[in-house]
C-alpha cells in the first residue's frame, strides 16, 4: 500500500530510511549539546537523578530541530497531506533510557501549545506545561494536523515501541473506536512515522534486561497559521522552507 493510502486508511504510516545513520548521530550529538545546556530547565524530564527521559518546547530550546522536517524527502511528504502553509506548532522529546522506562495507556493527543488562554469557546480545559499555555484542540483542527515522530534509535519488542488502533482516527473519543486489533510499530533508527493525533495509541515499558534506548523527537505540524476564537499558536516554523546551514551544519543532505 502507498503510504498515503495507508495514512488516510489507517491514520498512521512508516516512511523508511528518511535518514541516514551519519545524520541520526549528529542529531544526537546535538541534542546532548542542547540537554547539557540547559539541564536546569523544567522542560528537560528527568527523574531521581536519571537521564532526560522527556523534554517540551524543543522550538525554544533546540530551534534547529525543525531541520528535521525540512529534509527534502519528508518536507514533500508534509507538503502533499496539509498543504504548503503548514508549519511545525510543537516539539516534544522522548525516551526511555535503561532502567528508567515508562508506558502510557490507550489515549488520542488533543493539547496544542498557544500563546495565552482565552475566553470558553471551541478550545476548552486550559492548562500550563512546562510554562506554555495549552488547551484540548477540537476535531476540526486536529483533523488537519499531523505528528511526525523521527526515531533516533530503532523501536523493538524490547523497548516499548508504540501501539496504534488503525483506522481510530476516525473518532474523536476512544471509546468510539472500530473494534480493531492494535499493532506494533517496530522500525528503524532513522525511519519516520506519520501520524494523526486522533489515533489511539499506547506504549509499555522497555524488558528489564534490554539495556536500551527509544529515543524519538516528535513534532507536531498543523496545515496552517489560523487558529479559530483568537487564540494563536505559541510556535509556528514553516515546513515549506529549505533546511539553513545552521540547522544540523553536520548533516549534509542528500538530495540538496
Amino acid at each position: 500500500m502507498h503510504w498515503r493510502d495507508q495514512l488516510d486508511a489507517d491514520g498512521f504510516t512508516m516512511l523508511p530510511t528518511v535518514f541516514a545513520p551519519d545524520e541520526i548521530g549528529a542529531v544526537i550529538a546535538e541534542w546532548a549539546e542542547v540537554t547539557r545546556a540547559h539541564a536546569a530547565d523544567e522542560a528537560l524530564l528527568t527523574g531521581a537523578g536519571g537521564p532526560a527521559y522527556g523534554a517540551r518546547n524543543l522550538l525554544e530550546l533546540w530551534p534547529g530541530v525543525v531541520g528535521l522536517v525540512r529534509a527534502p524527502g519528508l518536507r514533500d511528504a508534509l507538503v502533499e497531506v496539509l498543504g504548503p502553509d503548514a508549519g511545525v506548532v510543537r516539539v516534544l522529546y522522548f525516551d526511555k533510557p535503561p532502567g528508567h522506562s515508562w508506558a502510557l495507556p490507550w489515549h488520542k493527543d488533543y493539547s496544542v501549545a498557544v500563546t495565552a488562554h482565552g475566553p470558553p469557546g471551541v478550545f476548552t480545559k486550559p492548562t500550563m506545561k512546562a510554562g506554555v499555555p495549552h488547551v484540548i484542540a477540537p476535531r476540526e483542527l486536529l483533523d488537519r494536523m499531523l505528528t511526525v515522530r523521527v526515531h533516533l534509535d530503532a523501536a523493538t519488542p524490547d523497548n516499548g515501541p508504540l501501539r496504534v488502533i488503525p483506522g481510530s482516527h476516525r473518532f474523536y473519543h476512544p471509546g468510539d473506536d472500530e473494534p480493531r486489533a492494535a499493532e506494533t510499530l517496530c522500525c528503524h533508527a532513522g525511519d519516520v512515522l506519520l501520524m494523526r493525533p486522533l489515533v489511539t495509541h499506547a506504549s509499555g515499558h522497555s524488558a528489564p534486561a534490554a539495556g536500551l534506548h527509544r529515543r524519538i523527537v516528535h513534532l507536531e505540524c498543523a496545515a496552517d497559521l489560523g487558529l479559530p476564537d483568537g487564540y494563536a499558536w505559541k510556535w509556528f516554523r514553516r515546513v515549506n522552507e529549505p533546511r539553513s546551514d545552521d540547522q544540523f551544519p553536520s548533516i549534509h543532505p542528500r538530495n540538496e
